[in-house]
């Protein structure tokens, strides 16, 4: 818990979009650790429809990285993970379940000194799920590259709090 607002600010705002790693190995520790935080995410009905896949396998690393031209960040990974929503425990509010421990993932693997990118996957999710053997009411939500990073992005630019509150009304 962060215990300063000043330190969860912090924390938040440090968070990038990680597309180049290093070649280190990443510690299944701190993968494990990162999971152990992002099943705590909060759920509708506390269903927790949801299902990570480690992908350690190069071929199913290079396959990954090859669903969109926004995926080839996969191919300089060690590690993907990838999460799954599953329409049979929670028909009706999976992928926003989904949605939500993707993003405490993301946040677990920054918390733990990792780094990575969300790749978009919805579109591809037949492709996904072949390449996994995931059964077909398992929706791929995101994957996310893991390692250590190669690179330091700046924060990137963000609209005005002004331009995205409206008090009330439009």
């Amino acid at each position: 818990m962060c215990t300063q607002e000043s330190s969860c600010r912090e924390f938040l705002l440090s968070r990038r979009s990680i597309r180049r790693f290093r070649e280190d190995p990443v510690p299944d520790e701190l993968i494990e650790k990162a999971l152990d935080i992002a099943r705590f995410a909060p759920s509708a009905h506390n269903n927790q429809p949801w299902v990570f896949v480690v992908v350690k396998d190069k071929e199913k690393l290079r396959k990954l990285a090859e669903i969109h031209r926004w995926s080839k960040p996969i191919l300089g990974s060690q590690v993907a993970i990838i999460v799954f929503s599953d329409s049979k425990i929670s028909p009706r509010s999976h992928l926003v379940d989904g949605s939500i421990v993707a993003t405490y993932l993301w946040l677990a693997l920054h918390c733990v000194g990792l780094s990575t990118v969300w790749i978009y996957t919805l579109e591809q999710a037949e492709q996904i799920r072949n390449i996994v053997n995931a059964p077909e009411h398992l929706m791929p939500v995101a994957i996310f590259p893991v390692g250590f990073p190669a690179e330091s992005p700046p924060p990137r630019p963000r609209k005005q709090l002004s331009e995205i509150v409206k008090i009330d009304s439009f």
